[in-house]
């Protein structure tokens, strides 16, 4: 195709006026001239004519080539930057096409990924199915060897009931029936204890929360009073009047009151000592008398004594009365009234009785109250519960046992008397009243700064908590805390597991109840550790 288009530019690109005017010119000169020189001119001309044109051609052939080389260069880049646009869209086309050939590749395996999930899904619930098929097929021949075996064993029972015990089928199936009740008193006896368990820790706070309401809404102070008083005296001289001639004096004094009195160095003071207070008041008042009156005798010690006595016993009656106006107790026999007034001259570890008595008992109607129980009985029961301690001195027995003989002879009822007697737990409790007052008795005593003891004691009490503790097997170490109110006890984890930790705790608690006498509770604490030590180097 080159060719052709080549031939054909040259020959229109030839300039036929260059050699077409000199052959017509040297034709007609020839045709002028003739012969010979116009032979010779007319070659001549036509010679340079067609040199010319030679020269044209390869002028133009040249020119052509180079045109016709332009042309195809151009025609190659044509068909290089078409080849290229083509393959652009061909790659372009592809790259799409790839594109969701991948994205159609995922999502079959996505939905493979799915099946082959559920595929292993249904082949584990078809295997659990197949489990349970057999487990339950398993235990249906289980349950039918068993049932054939208990039908047996049913049916040899009976014979051989029937046979050694002679009974009738009623009286088999009677027999098997007790057996079956007792099995499912057995069952019932479980549910019962965890409701009780229950119930018991409902309880617990339900009875912390009116315990704590009863000691908010009752609140009073609390005067610790000691065995010993102190009797101030104008000067030192007056311990030798005192003392008197080869001490009959002061033998006088002690013998008519029943106290002990100590003179030492102690300047300004003579010291009264005695566990009796009504005695002790007596004592001091005397004293106070005799050192203000300035006559001291034998004779007149007697008559002051005695004339101090008659007025004690008119306060007594006094303090009686006036704790029954303020507890608001109707019906009170004289000597009940009498007795609980001697409590104000008693203390138990510093706190006046009297005082405790009346506080006890206004903590139990407000106990009583929450609970829906009689206030004014339950008032009563408190108020009286410690009446045997002002008589317990001067009979054989405990201040219950004595309370309750007291009381009893003088009119009170049985929910009075059962609270009297059974308030440290002496005896069961027949009415809600008596444990009310137990309650009442505990926060009353193990209140801060109600209860007092001298350190000595103090310190034996804890040292003898610690030895009850200590002296059971397994038990490495034992610590009295809390001011006694707690006792913590370490054991040795190779020897006491921890069952035998409860029982531990429950023997402790059990000997300290018994053995020891204390206000409150003490919590018996047994820990159990075990520890792994490595040393690493």
């Amino acid at each position: 195709m080159v060719q052709p288009t080549h031939f054909v530019f040259t020959l229109a690109e030839i300039d036929w006026s260059q050699w077409v005017a000199p052959g017509l010119i040297g034709l007609a000169m020839g045709v002028i001239l003739g012969g010979p020189i116009a032979y010779v001119v007319f070659q001549k001309l036509t010679g340079q004519t067609v040199n010319r044109a030679k020269e044209e051609a390869a002028k133009i052939t040249a020119r052509a080539e180079e045109d016709a080389k332009s042309v195809v260069q151009r025609a190659e880049l044509d068909a290089d930057r078409k080849m290229l646009e083509r393959k652009e869209r061909v790659e372009t086309d592809l790259n799409k096409r790839m594109a969701e050939v991948r994205e159609t590749e995922q999502r079959i395996q996505k939905r493979e990924d799915t099946i082959d999930r559920k595929l292993e899904t249904l082949t584990q619930k078809e295997d659990q199915l197949t489990k349970q098929i057999d487990s339950t097929r398993a235990r249906e021949q289980s349950l039918t060897t068993k049932e054939t075996e208990l039908t047996g064993v049913l049916a040899e029972q009976r014979e051989q009931l029937l046979r050694i015990g002679g009974m009738t089928v009623d009286e088999a199936r009677a027999q098997i029936l007790a057996r079956v009740e007792d099995e499912s008193r057995h069952d019932v006896a479980k549910v019962q204890r965890k409701i009780i368990e229950e119930a018991e820790g409902h309880a617990k706070e339900k009875a912390r929360e009116i315990t704590l309401m009863a000691v908010q809404r009752y609140a009073t102070e609390h005067t610790a009073e000691s065995t010993v008083r102190a009797v101030p005296i104008p000067s030192d001289d007056m311990k030798g009047r005192i003392i008197g001639r080869e001490g009959r004096n002061i033998r006088a004094i002690e013998k008519a009151t029943g106290v002990d009195i100590i003179v030492d160095d102690t300047p300004g003071v003579i010291v009264v000592s005695c566990f009796d207070k009504v005695r002790q008041a007596v004592a001091v008042e005397s004293l106070q008398r005799l050192i203000a009156d300035g006559r001291m005798h034998p004779s007149r010690i007697e008559e002051v004594v005695e004339k101090v006595k008659s007025e004690i016993e008119e306060k007594i009656i006094k303090y009686g009365k006036d704790a029954c106006l303020e507890v608001n107790l109707r019906g009170v026999h004289p000597k009940v009234s009498e007795a609980m007034g001697k409590l104000h001259f008693r203390t138990s570890y510093g706190q006046n009785v009297l005082r405790h008595s009346v506080e006890v008992g206004f903590l139990c109607q407000l106990i009583a109250d929450q609970l829906g129980l009689d206030g004014t009985l339950a008032r009563r029961c408190g108020f009286l519960h410690d009446i045997g301690k002002a008589m317990d001195q001067e009979q054989e027995g405990t201040h219950p046992k004595i309370g309750y003989d007291f009381a009893k002879q003088h009119g009170e009822r049985e929910p009075v008397l059962n609270a009297i007697l059974g308030h440290h737990g002496d005896v069961p409790s027949t009415s809600f009243y008596t444990p009310i007052v137990m309650a009442a008795d505990a926060i009353s005593s193990a209140r801060p700064g109600a209860r007092r003891e001298s350190m000595e004691k103090y310190i034996q009490r804890l040292e003898e908590l610690q030895d009850i503790a200590r002296a059971h097997t397994g038990v490495t170490e034992a610590y009295a805390i809390q001011a006694g109110r707690e006792v913590r006890v370490m054991v040795d984890a190779k020897r006491v597991n921890d069952d035998e930790a409860y029982s531990i705790a429950q023997s402790i608690a059990k000997r300290v109840s018994e053995e020891m006498t204390f206000p409150g509770e003490i919590r018996v604490t047994v820990l159990r550790e075990t520890r792994a030590i490595e040393i690493a180097r």
